[in-house]
């Protein structure tokens, strides 16, 4: 496995990684809230595109035999922030962090993240900043093996 950095000509396997994500939200969520709509894939690929060419965006893949593997998408959304209420120094955003379902658990996720860390830190970030979905119950233990930690939560309740 090698991880690459980001060339158009891998658009396509992006989109398939990002509606592999979102169908897997789909199925855990027990809210039911969470679908997968007919234009989601390039509709939402569209957005994260154009978040990363807003937000100094850096994206890294893993590729494995000349086959597309996983996607990790990064941020640079604030400078250093001080204000009345809350300071903080320059932080990057893991937007997006999708392995193919086969090669979960072979650190291929821990590869990528740890890719986008380098980076991050070669630029001056001195934390970095990732939301998990509440039922996302793997994801939320690689994160905790890897050394995150929660720092804010939302709370829901059906009405």
């Amino acid at each position: 496995m090698e991880i690459i950095e980001y060339d158009k000509k891998y658009d396509e396997d992006i989109k398939n990684l990002l509606l592999e994500l979102q169908e897997h939200i789909s199925s855990i969520d027990e809210d039911g809230y969470n679908i997968v709509g007919i234009d989601f894939k390039e509709k939402y690929f569209a957005k994260t595109m154009s978040d990363y060419n807003r937000y100094q965006g850096k994206i890294f893949l893993a590729e494995d035999n000349n086959e597309i593997i996983g996607v990790i998408i990064g941020l640079i959304n604030n400078l250093d922030t001080d204000n009345y209420q809350f300071k903080a120094p320059k932080r990057g955003r893991v937007s997006e962090l999708v392995v193919k379902k086969e090669y979960r658990g072979n650190h291929v996720g821990k590869a990528l993240l740890n890719k986008m860390e380098e980076y991050f830190k070669s630029i001056g970030c001195k934390a970095v900043i990732l939301s998990v979905f509440g039922y996302n119950t793997n994801a939320i233990k690689f994160y905790d093996k890897n050394d995150y930690h929660l720092r804010t939560m939302d709370v829901m309740k059906k009405l």
